[in-house]
């Protein structure tokens, strides 16, 4: 009998002393009542509490954690029903706080983050809900985090997944948008063809006017050219008078010498005279502006008389030879 207390004992011990020994996994933590009350935190590692007197009543992880949002409908400030889901995670600062503090920390937090999301969504209207996601994320993580900070909880990051509107809404947003594009493509068009106008007609002023300045300096050029031309041309005019004139005067000095050295060239002095006369009357005859050359021939013999006159006089010079005036030659002349 003193043997099976002794067992009984010993196994009451041991039970005892194996539930007076807890071990928390890192990451993990524990709280303890003694009595009913709350006594201590049980932190990673190996703990001791007192058998049958202390109770663990609530153990949790503080790792961070990831709460999903089930899809609520929500009503924006331009009365547009739409659908929402969100996700945000969260983290456990204060396990007393949140064993405590909330009877069901998880429900109490989904239906805070829903009645946010409602208020934030009644605040904007249908387009700034898809353009403003980010910064409704912000607004969500700023008040969520104030409104669990007594519940020991710490909100690390709010995101919105979708927002759908009603079936209704989303044809005409498409109906809207086929509007918008249609709209764009025709500004598009009708600034590219005013751009394609403006240019053509560029275009053409520019044409015209290096046409204008291409025609301006060709005419300049021309009438350079045609005054150079008649410079050259008084230029050719004037030297071949100077050669002729100088030929008529060495002609003239060698006709006085070999007449002066030579008696007997009188009469072919006058051949050549008779000579020249015909052959100017001749070309009077052939001018474009003469048409009839009246010559009296009883004339004729008077200039030849005057000429040996002149020769006979033995003093003959080839400034005088060449100017003396044929008589009558003006007179006689019509053109």
């Amino acid at each position: 009998m003193e043997q099976f207390f002794l067992l009984v004992l010993l196994a009451l011990g041991g039970s005892a002393v194996a539930g007076s020994v807890k071990v928390v996994n890192q990451g993990n933590e524990a709280l303890v009542e003694r009595l009913g009350s709350y006594n201590k935190k049980l932190e990673p590692g190996l703990n001791v509490i007192f058998p049958f007197i202390d109770k663990i009543v609530y153990k949790e992880t503080i790792r961070e954690k990831v709460l999903d949002i089930p899809p609520q409908q929500c009503i924006t400030r331009d009365n547009v029903g739409i659908e929402v889901d969100a996700v945000f995670y969260w983290r456990i600062v204060d396990m007393e706080k949140a064993w405590y503090k909330v009877e069901n920390l998880q429900a109490a937090m989904i239906n805070m983050v829903l009645t946010q999301i409602r208020a934030e969504m009644g605040q904007l209207e249908l387009d700034q809900t898809f353009t403003a996601r980010s910064h409704i994320s912000e607004l969500l993580l700023r008040d969520l985090d104030v409104a669990t900070d007594p519940w020991g909880v710490k909100v690390t990051r709010v995101e919105l997944r979708d927002i759908i509107p009603s079936q209704a809404v989303r044809e005409s947003m498409e109906l809207q948008m086929s509007a918008e594009r249609r709209k764009r493509a025709a500004i598009l068009t009708s600034e590219g063809e005013r751009e394609a106008a403006v240019n053509s007609a560029r275009g053409k002023a520019d044409a015209q006017l290096l046409d204008a300045e291409a025609r301006q300096k060709s005419t300049i050029l021309q009438a350079e050219a045609e005054q150079k031309a008649i410079i050259l041309k008084a230029q050719a005019e004037r030297q071949q008078q100077v050669l002729k004139a100088q030929a008529i005067a060495e002609s003239a000095d060698i006709i006085a010498q070999k007449l002066q050295t030579n008696p007997n060239a009188n009469k072919a002095v006058e051949v050549l005279f008779a000579l020249g006369y015909l052959d100017m009357g001749a070309t009077i005859g052939r001018s474009d502006s003469s048409k009839v050359l009246f010559i009296d021939p009883r004339t004729i013999p008077a200039a030849f008389e005057g000429m040996r006159s002149v020769i006979s006089n033995g003093q003959v010079d080839s400034n005088e030879l060449f100017s003396k005036q044929i008589p009558g030659l003006e007179n006689n002349r019509s053109s």
